[in-house]
């Protein structure tokens, strides 16, 4: 049996919350954890190091709470979204009727990456709701900026309140209709710059070397392995599936390298493509999903002239 709010609902149970003081925070999320711990609920925190130590603070010794590893498990959406669906099937194995966990997007997500784990946000409406899940998201308002909340309210159905209500939310919009907004790929300033290399119905050969031949040491190893796995993933798809013509573009830096790809069609039609493996057999879905695990930042926009996806290579956050 499911217990507290969730009690009458079936799937995920997807909560937000906005809170701009610490004492706010505690007084949603000490309650909610301990009142799955006494319902014999495996129980989760997966935050960042300052708000998991307040949690740990404020909770009783031996609470029975468990911390995950927040930084790590936020290091990519499509990362996130498959090791949260292997937890949850665990516990769902072991027997777990409602599973309880508070969690938060970590704040460098806030600025140059927020475009896909906005969709992230949305995504897990669907991705999670195989499983009884209760999961609080947690939102600064302290140091989140209105853009980032304006799309926590469009991707949570729901609020939490500090008196123990569960509030709808005025923006909520249903995840296939979020996920298929043509939204603009945040600029890189690294793209006010002419390409390094610009290549027009490039092989999938090609593109590999011309990462390959772009790196001058800023990449780790394995960074270019991953960025050449992808570039090649969506050059493929994009001939295959996509409309000509067909471009890649390519920006070397500093601390990363920045590689687009174009063409004229719509795009994936699947709007959870990338960050979930497909299971139908979708043209070029596991290719993305596997470009979302690869790369440091993906973002991907539909517009009247076609299709882009643009990928990044090591450091992810220009401005900082």
């Amino acid at each position: 049996m499911r217990t507290g709010a969730p009690a009458q609902h079936r799937g995920y149970y997807h909560v937000g919350l906005h809170y701009d003081t610490d004492d706010e925070l505690l007084a949603v999320v000490v309650p909610f954890l301990l009142g799955g711990v006494e319902a014999g609920e495996p129980t989760f925190v997966a935050l960042g190091e300052r708000t998991g130590g307040l949690v740990r603070a404020a909770l009783p010794a031996g609470s029975g709470v468990r911390f995950l590893p927040g930084g790590e498990v936020y290091a990519r959406p499509a990362a996130a979204i498959r090791a949260y669906r292997e937890l949850l099937a665990e516990q769902v194995a072991a027997g777990a009727e409602q599973i309880r966990i508070v969690g938060e997007v970590p704040t460098p997500a806030f600025d140059a990456t927020w475009d896909w784990w906005a969709r992230y946000e949305s995504a897990i409406n669907h991705a999670y709701d195989d499983f009884p899940l209760w999961g609080v998201c947690a939102y600064d308002t302290r140091t989140t900026p209105a853009a980032v909340l304006a799309d926590v309210a469009r991707t949570h159905p729901r609020f939490a309140t500090a008196d123990g209500l569960h509030v709808p939310s005025d923006g909520w919009t249903a995840p296939d209709t979020f996920l298929r907004e043509a939204r603009p790929i945040p600029p890189d300033p690294i793209q006010e710059t002419p390409p390094t290399v610009v290549l027009v119905e490039p092989t999938p050969a090609e593109a590999r070397s011309a990462v390959y031949d772009a790196d001058r040491g800023q990449l780790k190893e394995d960074d270019v392995e991953d960025l050449v796995v992808a570039v090649s993933e969506i050059v493929t798809n994009a001939l295959r599936h996509g409309r000509s013509p067909v471009r890649l573009r390519l920006w070397a830096g500093d601390d990363r390298i920045v590689v687009s790809v174009s063409d004229a069609g719509p795009g994936p039609l699947d709007p959870y493509a990338g960050l979930l493996p497909v299971s139908d057999g979708s043209p070029g879905g596991l290719g993305l999903w596997i470009t979302y695990q690869s790369c440091s930042h993906v973002s991907l926009h539909r517009g009247p002239d076609g299709f882009t996806l643009r990928m990044t290579a090591g450091n992810p956050h220009p401005t900082r």
